[in-house]
């Protein structure tokens, strides 16, 4: 909808604060100017003021109001040069159109100043206030250095108004400025009514702003919006240009990218020596690694981001790497004549080019082999190329920055049956005590950090002491390639605490048998060794060999759970033979974030963030590149899975990296903290739809629920055979070996803690490694510890779920009480009809039940799930509650404050243990009927059962029923208020409650 004319962008620069001195004398003349949509305004200067208030607005077209969101507005800071008419670069700022609010609503925000180029200089921060007016404004002039031209309108309304404008606007801001000196953001200061240039007067009432439906809402920033908004980015797919086909749930990004390969004929002083190659795009400069002479190849590629490209050449250098304000030779492009390469087109070729000296002489300077094209991100070079937005990332942070997948390691299940053995000699220690005790003989399993053991055996009359008999099944987690052995020893528990190990056996992992089905493995006998204790000891002394009886297999019917049940994102067994083909595939389109927090502080930029996102998805992560020192970051990443189950859960978060720079505080001593989370469950996406929304990046702090920012993701789930998809809904969740041969819930939480531990060490293992807190995060590890939150929430779940029958109980108890006499007389009648013709019943409610599931089909929901913070009960917690969640566990507080939580958990405890025991009650009545406990009441009850059966027999059933609803729905003036003749019989039934102490 285009509001051209009427809508008005106001950007209202209120003050800075903390400005870089660039005038040679201390201090410097700012002025501020905004530029958007090719409009471009600026303030006047304040001179010699580090910490200038302006307290200007400047008015701007807006052509769309859709586009707004996705639009940016340039705020740039300059000093102004008194002798020379110049100017000088005191920082900018990037806003996104997210983060506009409406009119009336709008508050000032604080932005730190960001460099334009890698030798900027740059400090303090700029407020700034941004909405959309639905109003005609007038810009008045008043004291303008601009010469700006006035109607006679205005100069009309600067006789008339301008002094209660400027006493009004004097008042608001010296309010405003006051509550930011308290904050300590700027000095105070009272701006006079000179210094007021522009202002906006109403005139005529314009239209209010498009509906939420149609374009996102704009919010304040007082108020936090938790909502999930739909966004309309412009995806390569939606677009006509074909080049951009292959990523078309992301937006195109421009890139020039330039390959340096190698060169030759270039001689140094000495002969010896190393080069590196810089590659210098205008400010940027991008330097290869260091080769020596007689090997110099470095087949290095450099993209720069198009919105960094200010100049019109490019130029390589070559240099000696302890020499690099000289170079050995040189070659420049043309930016207007370099070739645009979109894929699927082969990669340009690289050429041979001679370079030039300080001179212009190309004679002795020798070649240079490189490649430079105009591509976007779905380039092969894309992902391993060096970006420009990475400039201040230090050598050693460039790995850690690049754009990965990894997959998991296949995981398996180790079952090993410890069944009995035979021939156990007990050791030195246990032999000296063996005439006054009985050998407590155990088995002890460790597969690399996994630990297990057998419990001991006990004695029986038919096997001797050294022959103990366990018979114990245990599980453990491996992983493919199976590089650990399986270590089984026996033991003898001398005393609490101390064991004495008196024969062991070592398996190598790789030769066990694997099982894909519930048929047991063959078991075997293995050779124990007594030796390992003395190795100098000659094994030729040993007379017999003592042996254990193993059944030993990896499971491949399994699948090992490795997330929380209900996150799950795979169901597949392990081994690969009992795949079915993928019923689908899910693309996603992670374009970028918004209105990010400060995660860190760096020297001279102030609060960073250092954002990757992670998506986890079966066995396939990803990891998307770094947006080094950026609050809105930009990816545009697209990345494919197959699916294999609707009814699975993709997990997508996002982190700061902390390997970035080491000039950063953090708190997190190295460790990337964890930003946000969203989960998207597949079965809620209809097939091949793209959606596009912004997500709310919720997390939960020990002062309460935060929003940490938004990330806008582009989801599409596609499929080619509905009737695949539709028949999964019918096949069991997990895996057959799940049901045959069922594991224990604690066998589970046990085995999903080792999955997660073999996984987290594994992807550290890769370069550059996932961390192991990103892999518990996006896991969900702690999803098992105790939360009072959370027991409220599942409280609240259960009340809602219930809350339907108690509803339906409130309505039948209206018809009875014949509130309503027509319906209840509607009703009456279509239950005597059912009395009369039963094969109506289950039709009818059939019919009902799809009546209201096509009614509620125009009302279902068009947008995926996201966090709900009411759900959650996070926005009404208790702060102890809270910190009682983020508590280490075991507990690190103080005993009062431990104290007081444990009589907590007991008052609540209390509750449930009544709850628990009035259901106890309510059973053990009924199982009084016939128990004989009190003789009077069961022989009443078999009395009465004996005169009914009777009655039953002769009365035919539907005469029965007609007559029980219409005893039930007796008007009120035939009822007595006392309970029933079989109400009070039950509650006078004995229970075993007088019987507990």
């Amino acid at each position: 909808m285009n509001n051209s004319g009427k809508e008005k962008l106001i950007v209202e620069v209120v003050a800075a604060h903390n400005l870089m001195p660039k005038d040679g004398e201390g201090s410097s003349s700012p002025f501020v100017e905004v530029e958007f949509e090719n409009q471009r305004q600026r303030t006047q200067v304040k001179y010699r003021d580090l910490n200038p208030v302006w307290n200007e607005k400047l008015v701007f077209h807006v052509n769309d109001v859709a586009d707004l969101p996705y639009r940016t507005i340039e705020v740039n800071v300059f000093n102004k040069r008194r002798s020379t008419n110049s100017r000088n670069f005191l920082g900018k700022v990037r806003v996104s159109g997210t983060s506009i609010a409406r009119d009336g609503e709008e508050v000032s925000q604080l932005y730190a100043l960001e460099k334009r180029s890698l030798f900027s200089h740059v400090r303090g921060e700029i407020s700034l206030k941004l909405y959309l007016s639905a109003e005609e404004v007038v810009k008045l002039v008043v004291n303008g250095e601009d010469g700006a031209v006035t109607s006679k309108k205005t100069k009309k309304l600067q006789q008339q108004g301008n002094m209660v404008v400027s006493k009004q606007m004097g008042i608001q801001e010296s309010t405003k400025l006051m509550g930011l000196k308290n904050q300590g953001h700027m000095k105070p200061a009272e701006p006079s009514v000179g210094d007021i240039k522009p202002v906006v007067v109403t005139t005529v009432p314009g239209p209010a702003l498009p509906p939420a439906g149609g374009v996102p809402t704009f919010r304040g920033s007082h108020q936090i919006d938790y909502s999930l908004k739909e966004t309309r980015p412009h995806l390569g797919g939606l677009s006509r240009d074909k080049t951009s086909s292959t990523y078309d749930l992301v937006e195109q990004m421009q890139y020039l990218y330039v390959r340096v390969v190698k060169v030759k004929d270039v001689s140094l002083f000495g002969g010896n020596g190393e080069l590196v190659v810089e590659v210098k795009l205008g400010n940027y400069k991008g330097i290869t690694k260091r080769v020596p002479l007689g090997n110099s190849v470095w087949d290095q590629v450099f993209a720069f981001s198009k919105d960094c490209v200010h100049s019109s050449t490019v130029e390589i250098f070559v240099k000696e790497s302890n020499h690099r304000d000289e170079f050995l030779g040189r070659v420049w492009f043309d930016l207007n004549e370099v070739p645009i390469r979109a894929p699927p087109d082969s990669q340009l070729a690289p050429q041979w080019y001679r370079m030039e000296d300080r001179k212009g002489d190309r004679s002795k300077s020798g070649e240079l082999m490189a490649s430079i094209w105009f591509g976007t991100q779905a380039d092969e070079a894309f992902s391993e190329a060096w970006h420009s937005k990475a400039a201040n990332v230090q050598l050693d942070g460039l790995s850690s920055i690049k754009s990965k997948i990894y997959m998991s390691p296949r995981l398996w299940y180790l079952r090993v049956g410890v069944i009995e053995a035979q021939d156990i000699v007990l050791g030195e220690k246990g032999s000296s005590v063996n005439m006054v005790r009985y050998p407590e003989l155990f088995a002890k399993v460790q597969v690399g950090n996994q630990l297990l053991r057998t419990r001991i055996a006990s004695p029986t009359p038919n096997r001797s002491l050294s022959n103990p008999l366990w018979e114990e099944d245990l599980m453990f987690v491996v992983a493919e390639p199976f590089e650990d052995y399986l270590l089984i020893s026996i033991e003898d528990r001398l005393a609490p605490n101390r064991e004495e190990v008196v024969a062991r056996v070592i398996l190598p992992i790789l030769n066990i048998e694997r099982r894909f089905d519930d048929k047991l493995v063959a078991s075997r006998w293995f050779n124990l060794d007594t030796q390992f204790s003395a190795p100098n000891q000659s094994k030729a002394v040993v007379r017999f060999a003592s042996r254990i009886h193993l059944r030993v297999s990896l499971e491949g019917g399994y699948h090992v759970l490795d997330e929380a049940t209900m996150y799950s994102s795979d169901a597949r067994p392990t081994a690969k033979q009992l795949w079915k083909p993928h019923i689908g595939v899910l693309e996603v389109g992670i374009l970028g974030a918004s209105n990010l927090m400060p995660m860190k502080i760096k020297e001279g930029i102030g609060g960073s963030t250092d954002a990757y996102c992670v998506a986890k998805y079966g066995q396939k992560w990803i990891r998307t590149r770094t947006v080094v020192d950026s609050l809105s970051p930009k990816w545009n990443e697209q990345y494919t899975w197959e699916v294999f189950d609707p009814c699975t859960v993709i997990t997508v978060g996002l982190f700061d990296n902390s390997r970035v720079e080491r000039n950063t505080i953090t708190g997190n001593s190295g460790r990337d903290t964890r930003i946000g989370k969203v989960r998207i469950r597949l079965s809620t996406l209809e097939t091949d739809r793209v959606y596009t929304h912004s997500y709310p990046l919720l997390m939960l702090h020990p002062s309460g629920v935060k929003k940490m920012g938004e990330l806008q993701l582009a989801i599409r789930f596609s499929c080619a055979n509905m009737f695949n998809v539709l028949h999964m809904y019918t096949m069991p969740l997990l895996p057959k070996m799940h049901y045959v041969q069922p594991l224990s819930l604690s066998q589970l939480d046990s085995l999903r803690y080792q999955a997660m531990s073999v996984v987290a060490s594994r992807l550290s293992r890769a370069e550059p490694p996932l961390g192991r807190e990103v892999v518990e995060c996006m896991l969900d590890h702690d999803s098992h510890m105790w939360s009072m939150r959370k027991s409220k929430a599942n409280f609240l779940r259960l009340t809602s779920v219930l809350g339907w029958f108690v509803a339906m109980s409130r309505l039948l108890e209206a018809l009875r009480s014949w509130q309503k006499p027509l319906y209840s007389t509607v009703f009456t009648t279509a239950l005597t009809i059912f009395v009369l013709a039963p094969e109506l019943i289950i039709p009818c409610i059939l019919l009902t039940l799809a009546a209201v599931g096509l009614w509620r089909f125009r009302h279902r929901q068009r947008c995926p799930p996201h966090m709900d913070t009411r759900l959650s009960y996070a926005e009404s917690v208790h702060p102890d509650e809270l910190d009682e969640e983020f508590d280490s566990f075991p507990s690190s507080r103080n005993a009062e404050l431990i104290r007081m939580r444990y009589d907590r958990l007991r008052s609540v405890a209390g509750r449930i243990q009544t709850v628990v025991g009035d259901l106890a009650t309510q059973g053990e009545r009924f199982q009084a009927l016939l128990s004989w406990r009190d003789p009077r009441a069961t022989f009443l009850f078999v009395v009465v059962c004996l005169i009914a059966a009777f009655g039953f027999y002769l009365v035919p059933f539907r005469w029965v029923v007609a007559m029980s609803v219409a005893f039930y729905l007796r008007p009120p003036r035939f009822r007595n208020r006392l309970p029933s003749f079989a109400v009070s019989f039950f509650k006078r039934l004995p229970t075993k409650a007088d019987s507990m102490l």
